[in-house]
């Protein structure tokens, strides 16, 4: 009769038992099959260039393929917003940059998504400065001379982004603010194809980040003329910054990381974030993104989520300082 009477606790306590354990198990067995890291912008630019130099070892470190994937479009809310509306089992991440995930955002009177809200942090990768940069078949050679041309008011130079609501449009919005000039805005598909056509002088100017522009830049076929930062990049240490130019209060960088649905479990996201914290410790990963002139973020998760929410506050205090609003 005892055993009869207890049976709907024991019952209770069983299950209990068995919820707590899931997540553990789940985190055991992850990943089962590969896991698609979403790229919100085309090839060859800044983020694309990012997910292709930590794919390999994350899928070393996991033991499934990491296999990146291009979902550009709409200054990157469709990939973005298709890892918010994924399933949130640690299959579908993205690589988010500034870009998609604190500035777009930030410039949207109704954004699909709230970056706080709706996105798990996973870990940082690096920070990396933007670059003004302008065509060497143009006759913009210098920093001076972007500034005659654009406070000349007849004719309002060109510049290249990686599409409405990237770093790079926030960059130049706020450099025309700064400026007090008008800039013609050119917004492309990623800093690729953008990339395409200032080396073809199709559009006179740029805002890019480093990575994506240096080794054009190291050919010739593009001039730099300044870069945000507080300091120079030594990979630049000719170019003077635009606090030097007398652009003050100008020192923006564009962060990576790697983001996962909100919802995920939290064992699944410490397994993710452990092999991304490895992977950064790699000496092929941290000499490649030397090259690319990068500062590789050390924060912890948590610091890194209070670093992306502050970012993200700070660029909507920037959209309506300036009067910044898409549709």
């Amino acid at each position: 009769m005892k055993l009869t009477k207890n049976l709907p606790i024991l019952t209770l306590v069983v299950a209990s038992i068995g919820a707590a354990l899931a997540p553990a198990v789940q985190a055991q067995d992850f990943p089962k099959q590969p896991i698609k890291l979403v790229v919100p912008w085309a090839p060859g630019g800044n983020v694309d260039i990012t997910a292709r130099a930590v794919a390999p070892s994350l899928s070393e470190i996991l033991g499934q393929q990491v296999i990146v994937e291009n979902k550009p479009g709409a200054g990157g809310f469709i990939g973005s917003t298709g890892v918010v509306k994924s399933t949130p089992d640690g299959y579908t991440l993205l690589l988010g940059s500034s870009g998609s995930v604190s500035v777009a955002p930030a410039l949207v009177a109704a954004p699909p998504y709230n970056p706080v809200k709706d996105l798990t942090v996973i870990g940082p990768i690096h920070a990396v400065p933007i670059i003004l940069s302008a065509t060497a078949k143009g006759n913009i050679k210098t920093f001076a001379d972007f500034a005659a041309k654009a406070k000349a008011g007849k004719e309002q130079i060109s510049v290249g982004s990686a599409g409405n609501g990237s770093s790079q449009h926030l960059a130049l919005e706020m450099l025309a603010l700064r400026m007090n000039v008008k800039l013609n805005h050119i917004p492309y598909k990623g800093s690729g194809p953008a990339l395409i056509d200032l080396v073809g002088g199709q559009i006179e100017t740029m805002m890019d980040q480093l990575t994506a522009s240096i080794s054009h830049i190291k050919s010739g076929a593009i001039i730099p003329l300044a870069q945000t930062g507080k300091t120079r990049s030594p990979l630049l240490p000719n170019v003077p910054t635009f606090e030097e130019l007398g652009i003050k209060d100008f020192d923006m960088v564009t962060y990576t990381g790697i983001f996962g649905p909100a919802g995920m479990p939290a064992a699944v996201v410490e397994k993710l974030s452990a092999a991304l914290q490895k992977t950064m410790q790699q000496q092929s990963v941290k000499e490649r993104f030397n090259s690319l002139g990068v500062d590789i973020i050390t924060l912890d998760r948590s610091a890194f989520a209070a670093y992306v929410k502050k970012d993200f506050e700070e660029n909507q205090a920037i959209a309506k300082a300036a009067n910044i609003v898409m549709q």
